[in-house]
């Protein structure tokens, strides 16, 4: 009997063991599950707290200037990428220097400044200059003088009190005075310099209006003639020179509109139209160069940046149609691409989209939006803003 109860015991202990691991096993899963079920609740709330809908105050809506597309259903165009650069419009830019040599003495522009087409830029101190202002005042007078002796003797010629040869001789005079004059008149006028006025100072303006990208003037510094002081470049629409191999270029056009990409900004596309396709072909490089001419949104095209061109070929992708919006609708809002749709009583909805291919400026829509609904594609950020800002005091 005694062993049979010692059997029962042990039994019984080991009954007792199991049942406490299982159950601190299930208590630590049970804790486990926790912040995991915690955080799920909380990324479903956080979700959840963006608005899905917005409505704008009509002055907000009205100075945002927003402007809505439909989503249409076409197949997108195929395109050729091409690496660039971009570029000043030389049309729109201008190099300041000074026509003759001197010593600058006043300096009013600095770079990333903008002048206007005739603002002061720099004054050069040119000794020279006296003495031509000094030579075309005398000659002046002297013409002056000569013209109103010749009159005199005129009259008296007329009158049979003057010989013709000595009227001739005075006349030939005030003439040769008239032209020295007129040279020195010139020579002040090539300067920039008024006729009127003296003084030995030379003032260099802006040919342009634009923004000062390059400044080599320095109160004191000597200038050489011909020296470039400033450069001047109007940057609100700029060039990008794309390279095009001699394999493709039958497949671009002029009047192609083309999305731009920047190394420095790859998020933020620049669309541009193909004006010109160039004559002659880089020996070295076997390209010829293709102009794309674009707008500077946000001033972000800066000379010099590199990039590439995504140009719209006539042929198209091969790929069925699909609903298309523009690039510029889509924003992202809380880690999900979305865009803002505007309902019949005025309001903005919220739509998570998911995109598909793109090019120039397009982009496909594979799920989230039916054709036909109007799409803002100006205006997003300030609606975007509204969302965020919304968010925010519910959190607080």
């Amino acid at each position: 009997m005694s062993r049979q109860f010692l059997y029962v015991s042990v039994a019984i202990a080991m009954l007792a063991i199991g049942c406490g691991k299982a159950d601190a096993q299930q208590s630590q899963e049970q804790h486990e599950a926790k912040p995991a079920e915690s955080a799920s609740h909380e990324a479903e709330h956080e979700h959840e707290g963006i608005p899905k809908t917005v409505r704008l105050d009509p002055k907000v809506e009205a100075d945002a200037k927003i402007r809505v597309e439909p989503a249409v259903v076409e197949v997108l165009r195929a395109t050729l990428s091409l690496p660039g650069e971009i570029a000043a419009d030389p049309d729109k830019s201008a190099r300041v220097a000074s026509p003759v040599a001197g010593r600058i003495e006043k300096v009013t522009l600095r770079e990333g400044a903008s002048v206007k087409k005739g603002d002061l830029l720099v004054e050069i101190r040119i000794p020279e200059l006296g003495k031509i202002r000094a030579a075309h005042a005398a000659a002046a007078t002297k013409a002056r003088a000569a013209r109103t002796n010749a009159k005199r003797l005129q009259a008296l010629l007329d009158k049979g009190l003057a010989a013709e040869q000595e009227v001739a001789n005075v006349k030939a005079e005030a003439e040769s005075l008239e032209a020295e004059e007129r040279a020195f008149a010139g020579q002040l006028s090539a300067l920039g310099m008024s006729q009127t006025g003296g003084g030995s100072s030379l003032a260099l303006r802006a040919p342009v209006s634009g923004i000062v990208i390059k400044r080599d003037a320095i109160v004191g510094q000597p200038v050489a003639p011909e020296q470039i002081l400033a450069s001047i470049a109007d940057l609100g629409e700029v060039w990008f020179l794309a390279r095009v191999f001699e394999k493709d270029l039958g497949k671009i056009r002029v009047g192609a509109s083309a999305e731009i990409v920047l190394n420095a900004y790859p998020n933020e596309p620049l669309q541009g139209d193909l004006e010109y396709i160039g004559q002659q072909v880089d020996p070295a490089a076997r390209t010829v160069t293709a102009r794309i001419r674009l707008k500077n949104r946000k001033d972000m095209a800066r000379i010099g940046l590199f990039g590439s061109a995504r140009v719209v070929l006539e042929e198209s992708s091969g790929k069925p149609a699909s609903v298309v919006i523009p690039r510029a609708a889509v924003t992202e809002i809380a880690n999900k691409t979305v865009v803002f749709v505007r309902s019949p009583d005025g309001q903005y909805q919220l739509h998570e989209v998911v995109l598909g291919a793109s090019a120039a400026g397009k982009v496909e829509v594979i799920s989230g939006l039916e054709r036909g609904e109007p799409v803002v594609v100006d205006g997003v950020f300030t609606l975007k803003s509204v969302v965020l800002k919304s968010t925010m005091e519910e959190d607080e």
